[in-house]
Formats: structure tokens, C-alpha cells, sequence
């Protein structure tokens, strides 16, 4: 092949053409896999399964991967604190309004809400299924000093059942009362397999499958509400997160079309969510 002066060969123009080419979608593939947000949030929404229903649905909208980190809502706040999550998903209000009057989040919104449910064994020992309040049942449990199985993990589960013995004037301890540490799949294995009685969101209890003596025996308290809540993290306390592409997963959550995948997610013919970005 005859080349001439200052001329390049048709191969290293090829060559150079594909590494142009390669670099071109090396950097493609490198922002693609950016984004992504972390997610921390709580046990129940990870466990009823809602975020596999969700999710592929903003991402599909927006190109943004969610990845999840599932822990009780103390343990949520406390990730958030440290800068190790770019959004918060929790269930307790008067916590994440705190966080926001801290300076750790600029936003707080209603997503969405459903309920907690007092399990126990079938045979009702402490005789909670005729109980008229939250607080008369748990007193019953108490007098009875039948077994309770308690989270114990500072989890929005755990936060409301202690309010709830504080209104009841009850002080739970002694062995008829279980502080396991634990999520709420793992404390609904441990109160099914000793029959003790244990609160729970009603999404992870439907969507519980190891129930064996347990059935849900008291339910429909005003003071049983469970309110969820997205919080927009502070730029100012962590400029290094990923606030642009959090925000778009805040704001889809209160959009029409996040409200929708989460009203139409049900588990068993029931639904466990029931959105409510509107309310405010």
C-alpha cells in the first residue's frame, strides 16, 4: 500500500475510529451504571415486597435504579445521618420531622399509609380478640403476663409499640416480655414458633407465610395508624450524594404515577399501601 507524507494508513484510522468508539462507550456504560440512588428504609416495605413491584416502574420512567438498604427506621435515620444513603422512606412521623428540624433533611411528605395488627396465638390466652381499644388489649396481655414478642430494634414498628404501652400505662419487662433486636419477619418466626402475641404492619403480616398458630386477633384502633414518609436529604450536610437523582425518586413517589404502582400493588388479593400524597 502506497502512503504518502503526513498520510495514515486505512488500518490506523480503523484503529483509532474503534478506540474513539470503545472510549465513547466505556464512558456511556460508566454513567448509565451511575444512576442509581441508595435507599434506606424499613423492613416492612422491603419485606411485603413492595419495592420489587415499584421500582422497575420509576426506573423504567427515569433510567434510575433504586438500590434498597432495609433496616428498622432508627437504624434508616441513623445511615442517613452519616451520608451512606441518598433518600429515606420510614414510618415515623414525629422522628422525620425531627430529622428535618435537625438540619438532615430540607422535605418531608406523606406516600403513604396502612396499619398495624395485633397477632397471637389461635387459643387468645390473654383474651385480646374481644378487646375494645389498643390499650385494653395490651393491658390483658400484661395481666395475663402472656409472651410478647417486641422487636426491640428502635424500628418505626418498635417506636409505636412503646407509645402504645406508654398510653396504655403499661411498662412492659419481665419474661413474659421479648426484646428480640430483630426485623419484623424474623420477630413474626420467633412469636410463631414460642405462640407469643406481637404487633406488626399489616403489609409484612399478609405477605407472612411461616404463620403457623398465629392469626391476626386484633385490628381497627384509630391509634393503630402507620403513616409512611419520603424525606429529601440535606445538600448542605452531604453535598456528595446523589440529590438530583433522589429527588426525581421523591418526586415520582408523590406523582400520579407513583401513587398508582403503589395503590396497585396487593399481596393475596389485599392491598397493603394506600397512598396518600395528596392528604397534605
Amino acid at each position: 500500500m502506497t502512503t504518502y507524507p503526513g498520510s495514515t494508513p486505512a488500518n490506523a484510522l480503523l484503529s483509532r475510529a474503534l478506540l474513539i468508539a470503545g472510549l465513547s462507550l466505556a464512558a456511556t456504560s460508566a454513567q448509565a451504571e451511575d444512576r442509581f440512588i441508595t435507599l434506606a428504609s424499613t423492613t416492612s416495605t422491603q419485606n411485603s415486597g413492595l419495592f420489587d413491584a415499584i421500582i422497575p416502574s420509576f426506573t423504567e420512567d427515569s433510567g434510575i435504579d433504586v438500590r434498597v438498604v432495609a433496616v428498622g427506621t432508627g437504624q434508616a435515620f441513623e445511615i442517613a445521618r452519616r451520608g451512606d444513603a441518598d433518600s429515606l422512606l420510614v414510618h415515623d412521623t414525629a422522628g422525620e420531622e425531627a430529622f428535618v428540624a435537625d438540619g438532615y433533611a430540607t422535605e418531608r411528605a406523606d406516600v403513604m399509609y396502612n396499619d398495624f395488627v395485633l397477632i397471637g396465638p389461635t387459643e387468645d390466652p390473654a383474651g385480646i380478640r374481644d378487646a375494645g381499644s389498643a390499650a385494653e388489649a395490651l393491658n390483658l396481655i400484661a395481666e395475663h403476663e402472656a409472651p410478647f414478642a417486641s422487636r426491640g430494634d428502635d424500628s418505626g414498628t418498635n417506636r409505636a409499640e412503646l407509645r402504645l404501652w406508654e398510653s396504655a400505662g403499661v411498662e412492659p419487662g419481665g419474661d413474659w416480655y421479648r426484646e428480640l433486636g430483630s426485623g419484623m419477619g424474623a420477630t413474626l418466626n420467633t412469636a410463631a414458633g414460642m405462640g407469643a402475641y406481637v404487633m406488626s404492619d399489616r403489609a409484612t403480616w399478609v405477605a407472612f407465610d411461616n404463620r403457623q398458630d398465629l392469626e391476626l386477633l386484633f385490628e381497627g384502633d384509630e391509634v393503630l395508624f402507620n403513616q409512611y414518609g419520603s424525606l429529601k436529604l440535606s445538600p448542605e450536610r452531604h453535598p456528595e450524594l446523589k440529590h438530583d437523582l433522589a429527588d426525581e425518586w421523591h418526586d415520582w413517589l408523590l406523582s400520579e404515577a407513583g401513587q398508582q404502582a403503589i395503590g396497585d400493588f396487593e399481596v393475596k388479593g389485599q392491598q397493603l399501601f394506600f397512598p396518600n400524597a395528596d392528604s397534605e
